[in-house]
């Protein structure tokens, strides 16, 4: 397993480094993006940061957000070719970094992946610095950054590192909370974030076009397994209805499994004539990675989702199936 010293080799040795994260980027891959963006100009390194999927909305505040680029290979492929290392955050695996990651593996470019999740894949990354007990990415980079800084955080880095760990807890909530989150947050807030101001960009920012896709969502809810399981569908017509964009469908799997006596919170979303993506959300009774896998997918326990290649009606109710047996398996264990 690679350690700090290595990363810090690697990052001595390089000119042109490039940072990414999975698609469809939530804040603890954007945050880690920002952080160590921050550090590395200040290293005065070569930067540069390519993402599968474009920035939601809600980010836009982190510190460098102007940086973080939509891939496109006809306008960054030969960046990409120039960089002698990438550092890769929160992917969990390898193909969720879609064109850029082929483009990496075509210019057999050095990888260092830096991550909280199990690896669906393994041997893809050059490097591995992974820590299961972590309830994010940003809290590696907490422990990579504070002996650099004598503990005290410059606030661009806080300001990453904080929203890394505020979203993938939901806020201090879900069950991979623990002191050490609330020890990180502390060492933010004494860096001078200010956390009412990230909690607002991130939680209380939402558009009007993503208010009404949720209102098309909840009149079409549908619930199984006792009412333990509550799903959704959404589809181009109704993204159309909404004048709602594809980032916009961000968070309603959280939202749904807030519900009473709903367990999971399943979201089918159809993201192209020929691909869907389904997200999982487990308040913790069922384990629900095992799902995602089951569908070429993975992340955690209570956490997960997959990408499927095939038409929106041709995989909900295998979809919907899967997850009840699992639930029920679970209940009979």
């Amino acid at each position: 397993m690679t350690d700090f010293a290595t990363i810090d080799r690697l990052i001595d040795q390089a000119d042109n480094i490039l940072l990414t994260t999975h698609e469809n980027p939530d804040g603890d891959g954007l945050g880690c993006l920002s952080a160590m963006y921050h550090y590395l100009t200040d290293q005065h390194k070569e930067c540069r940061i390519f993402c599968p999927s474009p920035l939601p909305s809600e980010y836009e505040f982190l510190p460098y957000a102007d940086q973080i680029i939509h891939y496109n290979p006809d306008s960054h492929r030969k960046t990409v070719a120039k960089s002698d290392l990438v550092l890769v955050f929160d992917v969990g695996d390898y193909s969720r970094l879609r064109q850029l990651g082929e483009a990496v593996v075509e210019d057999n470019l050095t990888t260092v992946n830096i991550d909280h999740h199990v690896q669906t894949k393994t041997g893809k990354f050059d490097y591995d610095l992974i820590n299961l007990e972590s309830a994010a990415t940003g809290e590696i980079l907490f422990d990579y950054f504070k002996p650099k800084y004598d503990g005290l955080l410059p606030t661009e880095i806080a300001v990453g590192i904080y929203t890394a760990v505020l979203t993938d807890t939901g806020s201090f909530r879900y069950s991979n909370t623990n002191p050490r989150c609330h020890e990180v947050a502390i060492a933010c807030m004494q860096a001078g974030i200010q956390p009412h101001k990230i909690y607002q960009q991130v939680y209380e920012s939402n558009s009007v076009p993503k208010m009404k896709l949720l209102g098309l969502i909840l009149n079409s809810l549908q619930f199984a397994g006792n009412g333990e399981l509550a799903w959704f569908v959404i589809d181009q017509e109704m993204l159309a209805s909404a004048a709602a964009a594809k980032t916009d469908v961000d968070g309603f799997t959280d939202f749904i499994r807030t519900i009473r006596g709903v367990e999971v919170a399943l979201m089918l979303f159809q993201n192209g004539s020929h691909t869907c993506r389904i997200n999982f959300r487990s308040k913790g009774k069922y384990k629900i990675h095992g799902v995602a896998q089951y569908f070429g997918g993975g992340g955690h326990p209570f956490a997960a989702g997959a990408v499927i290649k095939r038409p929106l009606d041709q995989v909900s109710d295998t979809v919907v199936a899967e997850t009840i047996k699992a639930m029920r398996d679970q209940q009979d264990g």
